[in-house]
């Protein structure tokens, strides 16, 4: 069964709810905005509010869907294969730094100390089924109740993916995406090998 499309009025609600918020992480903490600020921002009363999010935290989770499947887009949680050739997979992570450069404001108030640990909660959750999708070979591991797969090698590549991201926004972004991306690559290409991703072509002289 289809769910039913959202309907205009409900749409322009949110739309504007999330617009309000994301111009306000702008100007301070995420812990110094409220729900006034956010409704008075956009211009809707308390009870829209509440009929569409629980607080402040869950309307930054949902108000930064698509910045945050960016991310989950460019982070490699799954190192990709070897080329056709049998030479080193590209590296992503410039792409990935680049990506958090160009959204340093949102993901500075979102991850960092006065952020939520809610916000980073659910996009380390989206990041570890995203890696644990994209593994090969991946076993069939038992999902936990909010559907988070038990897979121990994707959380951990996952986390050290988000921690080094995390870590880079709390310094100032220093060095360029490039510099960080080839830093870093050497290091997840060893800890996806050791987790069981496969980062050489199968029968080549590296994957035995």
């Amino acid at each position: 069964m289809s769910a039913r499309p959202m309907d205009p009025r409900t749409r322009r609600s949110r739309s504007a709810l999330e617009s309000a918020l994301r111009e306000l992480i702008a100007e301070r903490d995420l812990s110094q905005i409220s729900v006034s600020d956010i409704t008075k921002r956009a211009g809707v009363n308390r009870s829209t509010f509440y009929e569409h999010y629980t607080d402040v935290h869950d309307l930054a989770a949902a108000s930064c869907t698509t910045v945050f499947d960016e991310l989950v887009a460019a982070s490699p949680a799954a190192v990709p294969p070897a080329t056709p050739d049998g030479g080193p997979p590209d590296n992503p992570l410039p792409d990935l730094f680049a990506h958090v450069a160009e959204h340093a404001p949102l993901y500075r108030a979102l991850l960092g100390d006065d952020g939520s640990a809610r916000v980073i909660n659910h996009l380390l959750q989206r990041m570890t089924v995203t890696a644990h999708i994209r593994r090969s070979p991946a076993p069939e591991d038992p999902a936990d109740a909010a559907g988070t797969p038990h897979d121990p090698a994707a959380a951990f590549v996952a986390g050290a993916v988000l921690g080094s991201v995390v870590d880079w926004l709390r310094h100032g972004c220093p060095g360029t995406p490039q510099e960080m991306g080839a830093a870093l690559w050497p290091l997840l290409i060893g800890i996806a090998a050791a987790a069981g991703w496969e980062t050489e072509r199968p029968g080549s002289p590296a994957a035995g």
